[in-house]
């Protein structure tokens, strides 16, 4: 029996980075339990890459932060109904480092606030009339957005949350469309490797699991999958933690003696 269901169904997924990240192995999970996925990638130096991890699946390209408006037309090129659509876009420049807070330029919390929260919004937008009766949209946050040392993303990431709810309210007005987040604890992607330090948060971050044992990618990319599934029908405009018990164990006692 196929659990999800998703045979036969068709995303779009957009934030496939590499093999590493959570929308490839979202994706891959899709495509082996018989759905169709539509990509996009921000540049066309992107096109290659991605067109070799899943060579039998459409690419274009989409730039969230430049050219959202023709994301409609390039999709119709491809298909004319979306049971799902993957968030997974995030952004910060991070070239000169971890700054202090109120130090952020405005330059660089605009571009990242595009990027990494409004571009759900405005990419949902344009896909409307694309989408099933039953079709839901999931985002990728952070399993705490306060807590964190993603420097000016962490507000940003809370902006993203804050917004999912505002979209399901505002999609509930015409649609059966869900709208929800998969907040996902550190995880050993390409991305996260470019935040500075994140190694040493991510060695800590183990050590507060319940488990003793990081979060696999597989393991929020299949969260991610069943939130897209119509078997998650009663979650909506909700954020689903996925942190291996790391958000219940700041205090944990091993971790205090040891000090």
């Amino acid at each position: 029996m196929d659990f999800l269901g998703v045979n036969g169904k068709t995303f779009f997924i957009a934030g496939v980075a590499n093999k590493k990240s959570v929308a490839y192995f979202s994706a891959k999970t899709l495509i082996e339990a018989g759905a169709k996925c539509v990509f996009s990638v921000q540049r066309p130096e992107q096109l290659d890459s991605l067109k070799k991890l899943f060579p039998d699946s459409p690419v274009f390209v989409c730039d969230v932060e430049k050219d959202i408006a023709s994301l409609a037309t390039e999709m119709k090129k491809h298909t004319d109904k979306l049971d799902g659509f993957l968030h997974s876009l995030a952004f910060a420049n991070f070239s000169e480092g971890i700054r202090p807070f109120h130090e952020t330029k405005r330059e660089d919390y605009l571009q990242a606030s595009q990027i990494s929260s409004f571009s759900l919004v405005e990419a949902s937008n344009a896909l409307k009339e694309f989408f099933t009766e039953n079709a839901s949209i999931v985002t990728i946050s952070i399993s705490n957005t306060k807590a964190t040392s993603y420097g000016y993303l962490g507000p940003i990431k809370a902006m993203l949350e804050a917004t999912v709810p505002f979209l399901a309210k505002s999609f509930s007005e015409f649609s059966k469309v869900r709208v929800n987040a998969v907040g996902a604890g550190p995880l050993k992607t390409s991305a996260s490797a470019g935040i500075p330090d994140y190694i040493d948060n991510y060695l800590y971050a183990e050590k507060l699991t319940l488990r003793k044992q990081n979060l696999e990618t597989q393991e929020v990319a299949n969260t991610v999958c069943f939130l897209l599934s119509e078997r998650s029908s009663g979650i909506n405009a909700s954020t689903i933690l996925v942190d291996a018990g790391m958000s219940c164990n700041y205090f944990d006692q091993s971790l205090i003696k040891s000090r």
